[in-house]
Formats: C-alpha cells, sequence, structure tokens
C-alpha cells in the first residue's frame, strides 16, 4: 500500500510540472502543436484504414477481338451470352464469380471491369487502374502472330504506365481460345511477346527524352527483355471463353482479391 502511495505522489507530482509547463507557453504555440498533433493523428489512422481497404477491382484489357466480354460473362454467369459482339463501352460489374455461387460461407464480391480494346477508347482504362487489384491482358490465341505487333505495343504502354509501376499491379497475360487445336501454347506466346518489346525497348529509346517523360522504363539495359525484369509480377495462363474454361483466370482473381 505504501508503494502505491508514493507512485500516486509521484504521477501527481509530474502532472502539476506537466500544467505548470503548459501555463507558460503562449496560447499561440499551444493552439499550434495541438493542431499538428491532431493533423498527425489523422494522418496516421487514414494511412492505416488505407491499406487495409484492399481493393476489389481486377481490369480485363487487351485488342479488339481477343475474347474480353465473353470471359466476363463468363465469370459472371458462367455463359457467352453476348459476347462475341464487340464491345464500344466498357461492361462493368460488382459480383460473386459464378464458379463462386454453390460454395457456403462468406464470399467476397469482385468488381471486373471489362476495358473496350478499340484504339480509340483505350484512354478509359486509365480511369479504371488506380484502383486495380489486378490487370488481365487477354491474348488471342489462336490468331496472335498477325496481332503478336499490336499486342506487344499495348502491353508495353501498359507495364510503363506510372499507375502500374508504381502500384505494382500483377498483370496475368491471358492466352483465350486455347481450346483450339491450331493455337499457340501460353510459353509461345510469352517468348513472341519477350521478343517484340525487346524490339520495342530499342526502337523507343531514340525518342527524346520529351517525347517519353511520363513513361517508366522496361527491362534490364544491355539485356534482352524478360517479364521476370518488371517491378510487377506477370504470368501468363490459358483459358476459353467460348468453353467456360477459366480456372487460371479464377485463381489469378483469389490470389489479388482475397476472400
Amino acid at each position: 500500500m505504501e508503494e502505491l502511495e508514493q507512485w500516486k505522489e509521484q504521477l501527481s507530482h509530474y502532472c502539476n510540472l506537466a500544467v505548470d509547463r503548459l501555463r507558460e507557453v503562449p496560447p499561440d504555440q499551444l493552439y499550434a502543436a495541438a493542431a499538428i498533433a491532431i493533423f498527425t493523428t489523422l494522418l496516421l489512422l487514414s494511412l492505416r484504414l488505407f491499406k487495409r481497404a484492399k481493393s476489389n477491382t481486377v481490369v480485363l484489357t487487351g485488342l479488339s477481338g481477343s475474347g474480353k466480354t465473353v470471359i466476363f460473362y463468363q465469370l459472371r454467369d458462367g455463359s457467352t451470352h453476348q459476347g462475341t459482339v464487340t464491345s464500344m463501352e466498357p461492361n462493368e460489374g460488382t459480383f460473386i464469380l459464378h464458379s463462386e455461387k454453390t460454395r457456403k460461407g462468406k464470399i467476397k464480391p469482385v468488381h471486373i471491369v471489362d476495358v473496350p480494346g478499340h484504339s480509340r477508347l483505350r484512354p478509359k482504362l486509365d480511369e479504371y487502374l488506380p484502383q486495380a487489384a489486378g490487370i488481365v491482358f487477354v491474348v488471342d490465341a489462336l490468331d496472335f502472330l498477325p496481332n503478336c505487333r499490336a499486342a506487344s505495343e499495348y502491353l508495353y504502354d501498359l507495364l510503363t504506365k506510372g499507375s502500374v509501376v508504381k502500384k505494382k499491379i500483377p498483370v496475368l497475360i491471358l492466352c483465350n481460345k486455347t481450346d483450339k487445336v491450331t493455337a499457340h501454347t501460353k510459353e509461345f506466346i510469352r517468348r513472341q511477346i519477350e521478343k517484340e518489346i525487346d524490339k520495342l525497348r530499342a526502337s523507343r529509346s531514340a525518342i527524346s527524352d520529351a517525347d517519353i517523360a511520363n513513361e517508366f522504363t522496361l527491362g534490364v539495359p544491355g539485356e534482352p527483355f524478360s517479364f521476370t525484369q518488371c517491378s510487377n509480377k506477370v504470368t501468363t495462363a490459358d483459358a476459353s471463353g467460348l468453353t467456360g474454361e477459366i480456372s487460371q483466370l479464377e485463381e489469378f482473381i483469389r490470389e489479388h482479391v482475397k476472400q
């Protein structure tokens, strides 16, 4: 009991000292210090809440005709609907993946955005990238070679966007239509795109700094380009929108949009 009383007396003594010191501080300085303390506390709380609030948005993009819209409907409804028609406006929705609808327990909905691949409409992509937890770049594996250059240019532009590089947004190159016998493998598609991007790096390095001021560079100077050199993770997967074989895509989504 004596120790407790001594502790109380010491605490009271220090509190009185603190009050006396505060009385010596001019009111203006005291208010300023209090305002700074409150602002700092609110800022730290906001940062913690921001870190906790994980995005559930996954963006589908790629060249026009690659099958993005079919895949969107397969994810949502398990069918193609009118997905074979080229979209001119983004398809967007928040839903539980069709393959998870029969599961028990709490399932986190996913926000899927299908951005049209037409070159005129690609600027819409910039509206969704800052909130993306993952990006799915859809490639037509059946008609790949004639479109390899265009797909590589689009992917190059995507991988050098500040919003993608700074946040290290994971990218999945989804090789669609692999159910067809003449479709190219994901390994072949990956190698060909890496070769094309390597050529693009060489040609774009000749552009003046003023023209590429907003771009980040890809790869390691003096070495052949590989997706392993990117600051964000880039992987490949197979899919067939028409048959509904999208299990690898769903694994990617659930890897980055946690339950």
